[in-house]
């Protein structure tokens, strides 16, 4: 910090819904921060504590040190990502975090180290009310000079700053749609990754005079965002998901993994898909996915077996495709591994690829093949998630409680508003 010259430092940490949280400390405090911790008022914070159980104390990791490439000069900072305790040392159970590394834990209990690849969409925006996109650029689109390859080299460049490894990005399909893959990494630090990202992409955008959402399904007629998640389980340095003798080059412990994914996936949507607006995306006819079924081509399946690097065994992996980039990633990587874990920990038969698209199937040969859907909307996904053992378990008695009544109240805050939609199509006929 003295040799950079830093300022400030602020400690970052999210509340259970995954807004980032953050309070700023002089230099000379970090040391007793480390040491310590800082406290602060935990019932102000969405879902943290009860009155009467308010004070909590945010503890930095210093292995998250890193500077904010856009406060340089005179205010130059740093930030630190924190583990939320109780003033007694133990564990706060409504810290996001902390309920991540609970997974993780339970994976490495069973000799599995959990690693995350995402693919991070989102769109650039003019304006937000209402929102124009930037571009009018299509799947892979270059334009020479365009302004948002000029906005996808100056988010990489700081993401890179701050130690965010990219391994590429592009012009999405839609209109103003961009998307920027990070590099593998544990799933904790990709949950703090993705965290960084989206200050990042939202920073870069302010600093050019335009704007960045996240959210699921901004326009109507465009496909929305989504957040492609990649995973695989390492035990040391071998690779759990590959077999070299199977069809798929998956193993034993994959095809478990992935049933286990394909079971659970309807009771973990709220937490994967946690807002209104997210149902809107996974609707039929698009790449994004109505059914929990798996395949290698299809790209409308929840979980999709990409095609492995020939002689690379690392690279074996499966994707998840129902998640967005609105999600808490701590919370969702938390509910997809133990879904994994649980298929191989009880030996989940993996149902038979589909090779065709499910939503062009009927609900009959659906049924028939055992492909559930996932829920239509908020509501559906809350009630799911309220008979889910998995769910409760993985995030906790406190967490679990919290989110639950959060969403039942944005469904019925939703149903209760007329929409544009209605009024056009119903106010002169009825």
């Amino acid at each position: 910090m003295e040799e950079r010259g830093i300022r400030f430092v602020r400690l970052w940490f999210t509340d259970v819904l995954g807004t980032l949280k953050s309070v700023a400390i002089a230099p000379a405090e970090v040391e007793g921060a480390i040491a310590e911790g800082v406290g602060f008022d935990g019932s102000a914070i969405e879902g943290f504590s009860r009155i009467y159980e308010s004070d909590l104390v945010a503890h930095p990791d210093p292995s998250t040190y890193q500077v904010l490439p856009w406060r340089q000069g005179g205010r130059s900072t740093a930030r630190m990502f924190c583990d939320i305790k109780l003033p007694d040392g133990s564990p706060s159970f409504a810290d996001p975090r902390f309920v991540l590394k609970r997974a993780m834990q339970k994976a490495s209990d069973m000799g599995f180290t959990f690693y995350i690849h995402p693919e991070i969409e989102f769109f650039l925006l003019r304006h937000l009310q209402p929102p124009e996109p930037l571009d009018d650029g299509g799947y892979f689109d270059h334009t020479t000079l365009g302004d948002g390859t000029d906005f996808r080299r100056d988010a990489i460049t700081m993401l890179e700053q701050m130690g965010i490894s990219v391994e590429f990005s592009h012009h999405e399909a839609a209109p103003g749609q961009h998307e920027i893959d990070l590099r593998y990494a544990d799933a904790l630090t990709m949950a703090d990754n993705v965290t960084t990202f989206r200050v990042v992409v939202r920073e870069v955008a302010v600093s050019q005079g335009i704007h960045a959402t996240f959210m699921p399904k901004p326009f109507s007629d465009f496909a929305g965002s989504g957040m492609h998640t990649h995973m695989s389980l390492f035990e040391g340095d071998t690779n759990a998901f590959y077999d070299a003798s199977d069809p798929y080059n998956l193993s034993r412990t994959a095809k478990h993994f992935v049933a286990g994914l394909l079971r659970h996936a309807p009771e973990i949507t709220a937490v994967t898909n946690q807002w209104v607006n997210s149902y809107k995306r996974l609707v039929s006819g698009s790449e994004a996915p109505q059914f929990a079924c798996w395949g290698r081509a299809d790209r409308s399946a929840l979980v999709r077996i990409p095609q492995f690097t020939p002689g690379k065994t690392s690279s074996a992996r499966v994707e998840y495709r129902a998640v967005d980039p609105a999600v808490n990633p701590y919370l969702a990587y938390a509910v997809m591994l133990n879904a994994g874990l649980k298929g191989i920990e009880e030996e989940y038969p993996l149902p038979p690829e589909l090779e065709q698209e499910a939503w062009r199937l009927s609900g009959r040969e659906r049924k028939a093949l055992g492909i559930r859907e996932l829920p239509h909307n908020l509501d559906e996904a809350i009630h799911l998630m309220e008979e889910s053992e998995l769910v409760a378990d993985t995030l906790g008695e406190h967490v679990y409680g919290y989110f639950l009544r959060n969403k039942l109240d944005e469904f019925a805050a939703y149903r209760r508003q007329v929409t544009p939609w209605e009024l056009e199509r119903h106010i002169r006929v009825m």
